[in-house]
C-alpha cells in the first residue's frame, strides 16, 4: 500500500480503517470472557476509536494455555530453520506491503505523527523481523574442549512461553524487538500491549498467522498492568518475561516472578539520558540539531530521550539559542498532516503528568526559555509546546525524574569531569552522549559514563545489529542484535562419554 502524500490522504486512509479490537488467541480473535472494554481514544482528538477487549487473567491464562500447547507439540519450534526462516521473512514483507495502514493506525492511537511512523516506526519493524529471520540458521552450538572419550556439546534451546509486556510509545517497534528473537530461536509468545496503544499489535498478529504462524505460536492479550499484565507476571506456564516500560512496574515483574516459578525476568526501564556537549565541540549547529531531535521526537515519549543537556559555560547560550530556534520549527500539529513534526502525548494523564513536570521546574527556580504550556486545546487533543528549561540544578525534580515528554534540562557546568560527574548523578543508565573533538575526552567519556549506550558527536545513532539496554535501574538484559536471543534461550550441556 503506498503512503498517502497529504493530509487529506492519511485521513481518508484512517476513516477507512477495519480495525481490530479483540484479543488474539490461539490464532483467532476473541471477545474477554464476560464481553469486558476499554475505550481507545485518539490523542490527538481526545474522540473515541474504538472499544477493545479487556483482558485479565481469563484470557491470559487461555493465551498461556494456548502457548504452552504450540510449544509443546513443537508445531514451530520443531519446524527446520530454513521453515521458521522463511514465515518470519514472509511477516516482514506482509508488514512492508502494510506500511500504511500501520502506520495510521499508530498516529492515531498514540498520537505520533504519521511521516515518522511510516518513514521511521514501521521500517525498522520490518527491519528487525526480517534481520532475526536471517539469523535463525546461521546460529551454531558449541563444543567443549574436553579430555579423550567425552564429547561435551553445548546447545541453546527456546526456554518456552514468552511473555512481552511492551510500552505505548513505540508500539510495535517495541513488540519486534521481543517478538522477533522470541519467535526465532523457537518459543510461543503472548504480547501485552499497552492499554493506550493496543490497535497495530492486533493487526500485526493477523499479519503473523497469513504469514503462516502457526496456532497459539503468537498471541495478543489487550489489557491494563494490574490485571493482564499481573497475570503474566504471575503465570506458571510463562516461563519468561521481557517488559520495556517504566522502574516501578520493572520492579513489580521482578515481584512476580518470584512469587510464582522464578521466570526469566529481562527489563528495559527507561533513563534521564545526559547529553553532554564540550566547549571544543565544534559545530554547534550539528550539535544543537541533534539535542533537539533527541528531546522532541515523538514528543519527547522516548526511553533514551536526551532530557538532560549538560554543557559547559562557554558555548552554554550559543547552544541553548540554536536549540530553542529548533524548538520553534516543531511547533505541535495534527499528527495526520505529514508537515508535523510533533504530535500529542499519548492520553490526558500523560499529558497533565508533564504540565506536573514543568510547573515543579518554575516552582523549584529553572527558568523556561521556550514553551512551557498546553497547545491546541480547541482540538481536545492532549499538546504540549517543545520546552526548554535553563538554570536547572542536577538536583531539580525535572534533572531526576523521567518526565517522557517534549522538556529539555540545560546543566551548566565548568569543565569535563564536572559534567561526567553530573551526568551520572541519576538512578539511571540507559544512554549518554558526549560532544567534543578530543579523542582523548571522547574515549575517558565512553569509559566513564554509566549507560548502556554512549555516543560519540551524534546522538540516538542506531542499527539492529548493536544492543540496547542500561546500566542501573534502566534494566536488565538488553534487547536487539544477536545477544537479544541469550534472554529467550536456555543453555544446555550434553555430555557424552565413550
Amino acid at each position: 500500500m503506498d503512503t498517502p502524500d497529504s493530509r487529506e490522504g492519511w485521513a481518508a486512509l484512517a476513516a477507512g480503517l477495519d480495525i481490530r479490537n479483540r484479543a488474539f488467541i490461539d490464532g483467532a480473535y476473541v471477545d474477554a470472557a464476560d464481553g469486558r472494554v476499554f475505550d481507545c481514544h485518539n490523542p490527538a482528538t481526545g474522540e473515541r476509536i474504538t472499544q477493545v477487549a479487556e483482558c485479565d487473567a481469563t484470557e491470559v491464562d487461555l493465551a498461556a494455555r494456548a502457548a504452552r500447547r504450540a510449544f509443546e507439540d513443537r508445531r514451530w519450534a520443531g519446524l527446520p530453520p530454513r521453515q521458521r526462516k522463511a514465515v518470519l521473512l514472509e511477516l516482514a514483507s506482509l508488514v512492508e506491503a502494510h506500511r500504511a495502514e500501520l502506520a495510521v493506525l499508530e498516529s492515531i492511537d498514540m498520537g505520533k505523527p504519521v511521516a515518522d511512523a511510516a518513514a521511521v516506526d514501521i521500517p525498522l519493524v520490518v527491519r528487525t523481523i526480517a534481520w532475526y529471520a536471517e539469523a535463525i540458521d546461521k546460529l551454531y552450538g558449541e563444543t567443549a574442549p574436553t579430555g579423550d572419550h567425552v564429547l561435551a556439546t553445548i546447545t541453546r534451546e527456546p526456554i518456552g512461553v514468552v511473555a512481552a509486556v511492551v510500552p505505548w510509545n513505540f508500539p510495535l517497534m517495541m513488540a519486534a524487538w521481543k517478538v522477533g528473537p522470541a519467535l526465532a530461536v523457537g518459543n510461543s509468545v503472548i504480547l501485552k500491549p499497552a492499554e493506550q496503544s493496543p490497535l497495530s499489535a492486533l493487526r500485526f498478529a493477523e499479519l503473523a498467522a497469513a504469514a503462516g504462524l502457526p496456532d497459539g505460536v503468537l498471541n495478543v492479550v489487550p489489557g491494563h498492568g494490574p490485571t493482564a499484565g499481573r497475570a503474566l507476571g504471575l503465570h506458571m506456564d510463562v516461563d519468561a518475561l521481557a517488559f520495556t516500560g517504566s522502574a516501578a512496574v520493572g520492579k513489580l515483574f521482578l515481584q512476580y516472578s518470584a512469587e510464582s516459578n522464578m521466570k526469566h525476568i529481562a527489563l528495559e526501564c527507561g533513563g534521564k539520558s545526559p547529553n553532554i556537549v564540550l566547549a571544543d565541540a565544534g559545530d554547534l549547529d550539528e550539535a544543537a540539531s541533534a539535542a533537539a531531535n533527541a528531546i522532541f521526537f515523538n514528543q519527547g515519549e522516548v526511553c533514551m530521550s536526551g532530557s538532560r543537556l549538560i554543557v559547559e559555560a562557554p558555548v552554554r547560550e550559543a547552544l541553548i539559542e540554536r536549540i530553542v530556534a529548533h524548538a520553534r520549527q516543531r511547533q505541535p500539529g495534527d499528527p495526520l498532516d505529514p508537515a508535523t513534526r510533533l504530535g500529542a502525548m499519548v492520553d490526558e494523564a500523560q499529558m497533565d503528568r508533564v504540565l506536573g513536570f514543568i510547573e515543579s521546574g518554575q516552582s523549584e527556580g529553572a527558568r523556561v526559555r521556550i514553551g512551557g504550556r498546553r497547545a491546541l486545546a480547541d482540538s481536545g487533543g492532549y499538546f504540549i509546546e517543545p520546552t526548554v528549561f535553563d538554570d536547572v540544578d542536577s538536583a531539580m525534580t525535572i534533572a531526576q525524574e523521567e518526565i517522557f515528554g517534549p522538556v529539555l534540562s540545560v546543566i551548566t557546568v565548568e569543565g569535563f569531569r564536572d559534567a561526567v560527574r553530573v551526568a551520572n548523578d541519576t538512578p539511571y543508565g540507559l544512554a549518554a552522549a558526549v560532544w567534543t573533538r578530543d579523542i582523548s575526552k571522547a574515549l575517558e567519556a565512553s569509559r566513564m559514563l554509566r549507560a548502556g549506550t554512549v555516543w560519540v558527536n551524534c546522538y540516538d545513532d542506531d542499527d539492529i545489529t548493536v544492543p540496547f539496554g542500561g546500566y542501573k535501574q534502566s534494566g536488565i538484559g538488553r534487547d536487539k542484535s544477536l545477544h537479544a536471543l541469550e534472554k529467550y534461550t536456555q543453555m544446555k550441556t550434553t555430555w557424552i562419554r565413550f
